[in-house]
Parts: structure tokens; C-alpha cells; sequence
């Protein structure tokens, strides 16, 4: 078995997004010293493969936050200007207004990329305190938007675009994000329902920063392709679906999202299949309790098959240190990832009963990629002509997460598929 020789990764603007994300292992309880632990470890082992972001995720300024759900009125820290400011029993190096300043500094000090989550709108206690918005004669209750509340978060109400003061929050916010040095913003409850206004406002922000910020957008349910024009102008990332979790009925219904928004996906924005379930997840979280990804194996390596030929976003969600080797080497398989980052064209070419058949170009223009997927619950063998996936008779085929270069007949493929199993292909012409 060989490993042919590693090619260069392309320009980080023509691949989608890759990082770690606290909130599958944290939830809103994620500490400074867990955020350098993993961003230690994406340095360490995965920065080679393309991993460069690290996402704190939601509520970073509440300092009572805890697993299962969110407080009631939560005591959230703000400045004078009712702008978030992370809890500082979490994140010591906010002490004293520094912010994310020096935790980020430590992050690109690692080489990384540092990003945080944000909620649409303004928090309601900044609403209540009538706190002025930064460089403007308003206060906060008057471009408050109280009619437009997240349905799942009591923090914040939404904003009234119609006041030029709304704009001006927007600003504040993510000028002061930008002076610390964020480099990535997951703006949520911006997609359900499409807040247009809101994803066009946040946007602009971002652009009058003066810092070049990534703009991934949530949650993402019933998000329609007729706002793709809208969402290519805005933001680098927006999610389809509600959170996935390490459950198989999640992960299958993303063959038909990711089908949808497959042939769509290209430097211009990406359709985010949300966050990799993976390793060590649920220590604090949202969702059930500290365990290892309850997806099997097989399972695993069918998601990040999808996700690598959909090519949507990677955000490992698991606790990196803590997580089993077996799962960083799958992310760190460059074969696979060569899907991701020198693909074009990619799209389902076949799904009839449990067999789902993906294709996908490189842009070298010679070698080109495949998927098999069953879907079926029990192990399959299955049998596919050449010609469904593009292949020659001639052609070279290798398996990229085994490494293994594949004897065919000439004509058909043949796979022995565990369940819920998948094969990932290179097909390179003689």
C-alpha cells in the first residue's frame, strides 16, 4: 500500500471553511482554558491537514451558563454601549475590558484563526437599561425590534432596520470584535426565518470593520436556494438544517439537503452541513451527556464522505484532546480530503432504494471521484456499472479511506458496504 506524494492545499478563499467548534462538547459553558487546550492540539496535529479556525461558541458572556439549556434571564456581561463582553470567571484574560483580545492573540500566535458566536440582535437587559448605542445619540429600547424574538434563546430581541440606530449597533459590535481580533463570526437565529435585513445589516458591519471577517450564518432550517444570491453577497458559510447530532436519522436526511446545495458550492459561499458530531462530545452540552460519538465507524466515515464530496464546511464539534486517535486520523486523511479541496462539479448522480451514488471533478481536469453509499440497515453488496460514477474501464481506482487500490472487472464496481457504509473513490485515467 502507498500513499502517493501530498498536494499543496489550495488558497484558503477557494476550499470551504475548516475548524473546531465548542458546542457539541461545551455547549455555553466552554472555559478559556478548553479553547486553548483544543486550539493547542489543532496546531499541533491537524493546522497541516487545513484545520485553522477555532469558534467559541454561544454565550460566552454569561458567567452562570450550564449544560442542558439556557437560564432564564441571564445575567450576561455588557459594556457601557450593551455590547457582549465574555464572563471573566471563564475567560480570565477578559478581565479589566480586554476582552477576546489576548485569548485571540493566543490563537494566532498558534498560527490559528480565532472566530465566536454571536445572537441577531441586541440583549434585552441593555434594551431595559436604555444603554446608548455607541457614537450615536440613541439607547438601546429605541431600535429595539420586541416583536422579533429568537423562539430557543431569551437573550437578545431583534432589531428595527427601519431605525439607523440599528445599524449603528451592528457596527459597534463588530468593530469591537474586529479590535480584538476575530477573524470568524457564527451569527445565529439569523436563518429561521430568513431575517433578511437582519444577514444584509451584519454583513455591512462586517464590511465597515475594516477586518477581513468570515460570516457563518444559523441555524438553517427550510433554508431555500432562491436566497443564494443573497447569501453569496453576505456571508462566506450558511447552515441547512437544525443541529445534527450523532444520530443516524440526522445524518441521512442530509443526503437530500446536500444534494440540493452541492452544485451550488464554490469560492462565492457555502452550504454548511453543520458541525462533525465526532470523538468526544456531550461533556456540557445542550445534548445528552459526556460520551463518544454514538454514530458507529462506518457511520462516521459516511458523513464525512458526504460532507467531503458535498463540500461543505468542516467544524469538528468533539473535545480534540480527549477524543480517540481513530478519529483525529480521519481527519487527518489527506487522500480524503483531497475531495474537498480540489474538487468541482460535485453532485448525486444516482439514489434509487438504499444506493446513493455521488461524482465529483478535480480541477487538475484528468482524475475525478466517486461515492457509494447505502443507506441500507443491514451490510450490502452492491454492484455498480462504471459508467454511473463517470468511470472507464481502464481507470485506476483506489479507496481513500483505506488506502487501498481496488481490482474492478472492467465494467462494474464491486463493494461490499456495511451498514449505513460508504466507499470514497479516486478514478484516475491510465
Amino acid at each position: 500500500m502507498t500513499h502517493p506524494a501530498r498536494r499543496p492545499l489550495p488558497d484558503r478563499a477557494l476550499r470551504p471553511p475548516m475548524g473546531w467548534n465548542s458546542w457539541d462538547c461545551y455547549g455555553t459553558t466552554v472555559t478559556e482554558e478548553e479553547v486553548l487546550a483544543n486550539a493547542e492540539f489543532m496546531r499541533e496535529h491537524l493546522l497541516p491537514h487545513g484545520w485553522d479556525t477555532v469558534v467559541v461558541d454561544i454565550q460566552w458572556y454569561e458567567p452562570t451558563a450550564r449544560a442542558h439549556g439556557y437560564n432564564p434571564d441571564a445575567p450576561l456581561v455588557l459594556d457601557a454601549h450593551g455590547r457582549q463582553l465574555p464572563a471573566p470567571n471563564r475567560f480570565p484574560s477578559a478581565a479589566g475590558g480586554a476582552g477576546f483580545g489576548p485569548l485571540a492573540e493566543r490563537v494566532h500566535r498558534l498560527g490559528l484563526r480565532f472566530g465566536l458566536h454571536i445572537m441577531r440582535g441586541i440583549p434585552r437587559r441593555a434594551v431595559a437599561a436604555r444603554l446608548p448605542v455607541a457614537g450615536t445619540g440613541f439607547t438601546a429600547d429605541e431600535i429595539a425590534d420586541t416583536g422579533s424574538a429568537c423562539p430557543w434563546n431569551s437573550d437578545n430581541y431583534g432589531l428595527d432596520h427601519d431605525h439607523p440606530g440599528a445599524q449603528a449597533y451592528y457596527d459597534s459590535q463588530v468593530a469591537q470584535f474586529a479590535r480584538w481580533g476575530v477573524d470568524f463570526i457564527k451569527a445565529d437565529d439569523m436563518l429561521f426565518p430568513y431575517h433578511e435585513r437582519e444577514i444584509s445589516a451584519y454583513a455591512e458591519a462586517i464590511a465597515r470593520s475594516g477586518r477581513p471577517i468570515e460570516l457563518s450564518l444559523s441555524p438553517g432550517t427550510d433554508v431555500s436556494l432562491a436566497h443564494l444570491g443573497h447569501l453569496r453577497e453576505t456571508a462566506t458559510m450558511w447552515r441547512v438544517c437544525d443541529d445534527l447530532w450523532d444520530r443516524w436519522e440526522d445524518v441521512e436526511a442530509q443526503f437530500g439537503r446536500m444534494a440540493r446545495w452541492a452544485p451550488w458550492q464554490d469560492e462565492r459561499g457555502w452550504a454548511d452541513a453543520d458541525m462533525l458530531p465526532l470523538g468526544r462530545v456531550g461533556i456540557r452540552a445542550e445534548r445528552g451527556e459526556d460520551r463518544l460519538c454514538r454514530l458507529t465507524r462506518d457511520e462516521q466515515i459516511s458523513l464525512l464522505s458526504l460532507w467531503l464530496i458535498s463540500r461543505s464546511p468542516l467544524m469538528m464539534g468533539g473535545d480534540l484532546p480527549s477524543s480517540p486517535a481513530e478519529t483525529i486520523a480521519l481527519l487527518t486523511n489527506d487522500e480524503a480530503l483531497d475531495v474537498l479541496w480540489h474538487s468541482r462539479g460535485n453532485r448525486e448522480v444516482l439514489r434509487e432504494r438504499d444506493l446513493v451514488l455521488w461524482t465529483a471533478d478535480d480541477i487538475d481536469g484528468r482524475t475525478r471521484y466517486a461515492a457509494v453509499f447505502s443507506l441500507a440497515d443491514s451490510p450490502e453488496k452492491v454492484t455498480v456499472p462504471l459508467g454511473s460514477i463517470g468511470a472507464r474501464p481502464g481507470d485506476r481506482i483506489r479507496e481513500l479511506w483505506t488506502h487501498t487500490d481496488i481490482a474492478h472487472g472492467g465494467h462494474s464496481l464491486h463493494a461490499e458496504l456495511p451498514a449505513h457504509g460508504s466507499a470514497l473513490y479516486r478514478l484516475t485515467p491510465p
